[in-house]
């Protein structure tokens, strides 16, 4: 955990195609000053820019989509996830078309990428928003919960019937180690029988079983095996890590999801901060001791420690 903002220390580029719109994208994160958040920018829109905040939210389904001024950003959660889950405060997110790149359906590139460019500890302390009381969402079965706590936790849990998956159930206490490791490298998923219905409504233009695992009736198209035997429900988690940054601040709190999404996952985010008697804004002491991972007890500008590989 970082107790002062970060940035990224150099800009580095990715390039892929969008899930949705399957058109040819390049990404750039660049650093940003303190107290400037997660900013996107359209580089083919004289650098047009839309805050990575809940206010900007257009769409929910099947992704998170943005928009300002009538400007759309598709599929934001997954470069939010691993800025947010590696604990990066400052950046800029500059695309020069309307969808990020899907990559390999994880968010692993982008961590790789974070990790070329490097984070540095910035002067301003970094505030966070510390739960005081629960906060609960819920669409019929659906349901997501907050509750207090002095880390940022989760315990999440689908229930598909397929054999592959089934109901699993993930808990989680959140560092940017942990995230590298246990759930940044986690694939999108989708199901066969849903290809044609999503195409015909112009959706998964781009994706393809090198981005996406594919799910048939009883197994999976892919030849390559699941990182993990529970690796749809941690994809879930890192599009959560992705969703919550619209919160704007790290957050200290415990977050219980059953079978939510991303329609839920930002109605907890809107609940937040339409809630102001439930959370406060607060500053964390730095750790004493000095081999703590990713403390920041270094100097402005220093180069943050070297995660552990992925």
């Amino acid at each position: 955990m970082y107790y002062r903002q970060t940035t990224l220390k150099s800009p580095i580029v990715v390039s892929g195609i969008g899930l949705h719109t399957g058109q040819t994208v390049t990404l750039k994160l660049l650093p940003a000053p303190v107290d400037r958040g997660l900013v996107f920018q359209r580089t083919d829109l004289d650098d047009f820019e839309i805050e990575a905040s809940v206010s900007s939210v257009a769409k929910v389904s099947y992704a998170t989509t943005i928009m300002k001024k009538g400007v759309l950003i598709y599929t934001v959660e997954h470069v939010l996830s691993a800025l947010r889950g590696c604990g990066v405060s400052n950046a800029i997110v500059a695309i020069d078309n309307l969808e990020t790149p899907i990559l390999d359906g994880s968010a692993r590139l982008f961590i790789e990428a974070i990790d070329r460019a490097g984070i540095i500890v910035q002067k301003k302390p970094q505030k966070f928003l510390k739960i005081k009381k629960e906060l609960h969402v819920q669409d019929g079965w659906k349901s997501i919960t907050i509750s207090p706590a002095d880390d940022f936790s989760l315990c999440y849990d689908i229930d598909f019937s397929h054999p592959l998956i089934g109901r699993q159930h993930f808990e989680w206490v959140v560092t940017p180690e942990s995230y590298r490791r246990e759930i940044g490298i986690a694939r999108t998923f989708g199901f066969l029988d849903d290809v044609e219905m999503l195409r015909h409504n112009g959706l998964i233009r781009g994706g393809s079983l090198e981005n996406a695992i594919v799910l048939t009736r009883d197994g999976m198209l892919n030849k390559a095996t699941l990182q993990f035997q529970d690796e749809f429900v941690r994809h879930k988690v890192l599009d959560l890590i992705g969703d919550l940054a619209l919160v704007g601040f790290p957050i200290l709190g415990r977050i219980n999801a059953q079978r939510a999404g991303h329609a839920l996952h930002t109605a907890l985010v809107s609940k937040i901060l339409k809630e102001h008697s439930h959370w406060e804004l607060v500053e964390l002491e730095k750790p004493v001791s000095k081999t703590q991972p990713n403390a920041d007890w270094q100097a402005e500008g220093l180069t943050a420690p070297a995660p552990s590989a992925v």
